[in-house]
Order: structure tokens, then sequence, then C-alpha cells
């Protein structure tokens, strides 16, 4: 393994899970296409690095170096910056500028680099600043709330706070849920039935394009 992380639920609203470690090696893993944004920390051989990763419409390779410090910070669904033009952000890594060896710029004002262990601080105070927003509206429609809002409007906060329509979410999200049952040992054709795909073939063109393994692939690795 060339990673050692570890991972926690926040006590933050506005985020979904935190992970911090270390890399053995340098690493090309194959990761899945994204729904939601990031805030990752790098600190590698006295340099530091504090990306935002938007949101990623397919999957692709990732890749670190050896020696690396890594502070992820993956946030809830409907979390987003927004003074930054989302869209824009879409499968791509932004560097936010350093104000020192310690500190960055976010907004006009110099933020101290968060830690594992005051993160979750960090984020909520982001939010009071109103650097950070949540938009409810995302995790209802996705469960099956149907708002009183036009369609337009639905469609208009969904690419705002994540730059996605609200069907390339569902696919994303769908295509993870197949990987999980393959790993978990379901058959390809009950995985195709139990989450309403057409057939194997567009399980297998979806499995590819947002998670980079065919079922096959996916169920000899587990």
């Amino acid at each position: 393994m060339s990673l050692i992380f570890q991972e926690r639920p926040s006590d933050s609203e506005y985020v979904d899970a935190i992970t911090w470690g270390h890399s053995l090696s340098d690493g090309t893993p194959m990761r899945p296409a994204e729904t939601n944004w990031h805030l990752v920390l790098i600190r590698h051989q006295g340099d530091v690095r504090l990306v935002l990763v938007g949101p990623w419409t397919t999957s692709g390779i990732a890749s670190y170096e050896a020696n690396a410090e890594i502070l992820w910070v993956r946030l809830k669904l409907g979390t987003f910056i927004p003074h930054l033009p989302t869209r824009k952000l879409l499968d791509t890594e932004t560097d936010l500028p350093l104000a020192g060896n310690r500190s960055f710029w976010l907004k006009g004002a110099a933020w101290q680099f968060p830690t594992a262990e005051n993160v979750d601080t960090f984020i909520n105070r982001l939010a009071k600043e109103d650097i950070l927003a949540y938009d409810p509206l995302i995790h209802d429609v996705l469960r099956g709330y149907t708002p009183d809002l036009a369609a337009r409007t639905i469609r208009g906060r969904f690419l705002r706070a994540t730059g996605l329509s609200r069907g390339l979410v569902y696919q994303i999200q769908r295509a993870k849920q197949a990987a999980e049952l393959l790993r978990q040992d379901t058959s390809i054709l009950d995985t195709v039935d139990t989450l309403g795909y057409y057939d194997q073939p567009h399980l297998t063109r979806e499995l590819k394009r947002f998670i980079g393994y065919t079922p096959a692939q996916i169920t000899l690795s587990k």
C-alpha cells in the first residue's frame, strides 16, 4: 500500500469526512468521478499547497509523490464557495494562493492552514464569514422531495452549488452504488436489475465512464 491514512466523520455540518495521512511512494491510482468538492492540503519537502478540487465528471488518474503529508476535506454535497465560479472548477485542481509558509489567501483575507485536529472549526469559520455556503435543496431533491419551484430554478441551484446537473449527479452516485454492490458479490445481472440499468452493456459503459473499470474488473479486484 502506497498510502497510509485515517478517516473520521466531521463535527461540521458542511463536511462529509476528513481524511489525513502520508504517501510511502509515488502513486497513480484510478479515481472515480466525484460529485463533491474537496479541499486538499499537501505538504511535501518543505512546500505546501492548498488545493480546491472541483467535481470530476468522469473517472481518471490521480497522482501523488512519495513522502507527502496529505489532509483531505470532503465537503458535503451542496456545499460550495459562492464567490468562485463553480462551473469553471469542474475537472480541475485550483491552487489557492499562498500568503506565507503557514497561510493562504481566500476572498481577500489570509487564513492559516487547517490541521486534522482543527479543520472542523476552520470550515465553520469559513461558513460564518459567508465564504462557504450550503444549499439543502440538493440533498432534498436527490432523495425524492419535489419542491414547489420551477424546474429552471432547481437546475440553476444544482449548477451553482455543484457545477453539475441533477441527472449527472444521479448517474455518478448510481455508478458508485453499482461498484459497491459488485464488490459485495452481487451478480452483474442483479446489479443491472437493482439499480435500473437498461442492460449489462449500459452498466458497463457507465462504470467505465464514472468508476474507470468494467463490472468484471471490479468483481475480480475484490
